[in-house]
C-alpha cells in the first residue's frame, strides 16, 4: 500500500485518535468481515513443498522482508534450496516470474523482491501465490518463504510466522487500541490472527534493551522469538539528509539517530513511493543547502535509478535473532519435511 501509517493508529488512547477511530469503525467492521469470509471459504492449495509464511497482523512497517532474508540464509545453511515468494507490489510483473536483479528494476518486479534478489536470495514474483509456489518448486526450491500473506488463505502453509513491531516507547503500541483498518493498524481482529499463527517474532529496534513484558504476555500462547533490526554498517560520517518511503518512516529516522548518524533533516514519503527525478533533485538541493549527503534505506535505494544510486548512501539492516536455538526449533518441522521430500527413499 502506498501510504504512511498515521501515528495515532499506534496510540492506545488520546486525541485525535478516538474521534477518527469512531468515524471509521463501520468501515473496519466491513474490512474484518470480508477478510474472515475470504479465509473461511478458501481451500488452500498444496504446492508440494513446505511453505513458510512471514506475515503480520498489522498494515506494513514491521520488518518482514529482513526476516525472510534471515530465514532463507538459515535454511540454506542447512543445505536446503530456498526461494522467496512475493506479490511484487509496485512492480508491473504479474508472474510467476523469477527475479533477475541484473536485468530488472523495482518498476518491473517491486522493491522488496528486488532487495531480496540483490541480497542473494532466489526471489519469485506472483500475483497468484499458489502458481508462484509451484513455479518456485519446479525451479528447484525445497522450501518456499512467502513474504507477507498471513491473511492470504489460498496457499497451504507449513509454518505461519507473524512479525510484531516491538517498539513500545513514547506511548506506542503495535496494535493501537485493537481497531482494524482503517480505524487502526490491524488487518484483522488480533485474536483471530494470532490463532492461525504458529509463532510470533517480536522485532525490536537495536537500541531498545528488552521487549515490553505486557506485549510478551499478550503473545504468550504462541512461541515467541525476539529479533532485532541491526545495522550492517556504522553510520556514515558527516552531515546526512535522510529520506524514506516506508509505512513507518519515523522509525527509520529514529534508528538512524540511534546509530549515531548526524541527521540534519529527514523527508518522509508513502510506502513504496516511486522517486521522480524532480523529487530527487529537490532532496539533493535540500541536502546541499545543509552541506550534507543523502542517505536512505535498502528498500528505497533499490527504487532509484543507477544514476541516483551512485549519489545516495545506503543504510542496510538485518534481522538478528537473539536465540538461534529457539529459531531452529521453530523451523525444525520444515527442515525435516523438506529433507524427507528430497531423500532417495521419497
Amino acid at each position: 500500500m502506498k501510504f504512511k501509517s498515521p501515528r495515532w493508529w499506534y496510540s492506545r488512547e488520546g486525541a485525535p485518535g478516538p474521534v477518527i477511530r469512531l468515524l471509521l469503525q463501520p468501515l473496519s467492521w466491513v474490512w474484518a468481515w470480508k477478510t474472515q469470509e475470504r479465509i473461511e471459504k478458501a481451500t488452500p492449495f498444496d504446492a508440494g513443498v513446505p511453505v513458510i509464511c512471514v506475515g503480520n497482523l498489522t498494515v506494513g512497517g514491521v520488518g518482514k522482508t529482513p526476516v525472510v532474508r534471515a530465514l532463507a540464509a538459515r535454511l540454506a545453511d542447512r543445505g536446503l534450496q530456498v526461494a522467496a515468494l512475493s506479490l511484487g507490489y509496485g512492480g508491473r510483473t504479474e508472474g510467476p516470474h523469477r527475479v533477475d536483479p541484473a536485468l530488472e528494476s523495482a518498476d518491473d518486479v517491486g522493491d522488496e523482491p528486488l532487495m531480496l534478489a540483490l541480497g542473494g536470495v532466489t526471489a519469485w514474483v506472483a500475483r497468484d501465490r499458489p502458481a508462484g509456489a509451484v513455479q518456485a518448486a519446479e525451479g528447484g526450491a525445497q522450501v518456499v518463504i512467502m513474504d507477507d500473506g498471513h491473511q492470504n488463505p489460498f496457499l497451504k502453509k507449513t509454518l505461519s510466522l507473524v512479525v510484531v513491531d516491538g517498539e513500545t516507547r513514547n506511548g506506542e503500541w503495535p496494535f493501537g487500541d485493537g481497531s482494524v483498518f482503517p480505524a487502526g493498524p490491524l488487518r484483522e481482529p488480533l485474536k483471530r490472527g494470532l490463532a492461525r499463527a504458529d509463532a510470533a517474532i517480536v522485532m525490536l529496534p537495536a537500541d531498545l534493551p528488552a521487549a515490553d513484558p505486557g506485549l510478551l504476555a499478550l503473545l504468550a500462547a504462541k512461541p515467541v522469538l525476539i529479533a532485532r533490526l541491526a545495522p550492517l554498517a556504522v553510520a556514515p560520517p558527516g552531515p546526512q539528509m535522510g529520506f524514506a518511503g516506508v509505512a513507518k518512516p519515523w522509525k527509520v529516522e529514529r534508528a538512524l539517530r540511534a546509530a549515531g548518524c548526524q541527521l540534519v533533516d529527514f523527508a518522509s514519503f508513502p510506502d513504496h513511493a516511486p522517486y521522480s527525478d524532480d523529487t530527487l533533485r529537490a532532496l539533493e538541493a535540500r541536502a546541499q543547502a545543509y552541506g550534507a549527503s543523502l542517505i536512505t534505506t535498502e528498500k528505497d535505494w533499490v527504487r532509484l535509478s543507477p544514476e541516483w544510486r551512485a549519489k545516495v548512501g545506503i543504510w542496510p539492516v538485518a534481522a538478528r535473532f537473539e536465540d538461534e536455538a529457539a529459531l531452529d526449533a521453530v523451523l525444525a518441522p520444515v527442515v525435516v519435511q523438506a529433507a524427507a521430500a528430497t531423500s532417495p527413499a521419497a
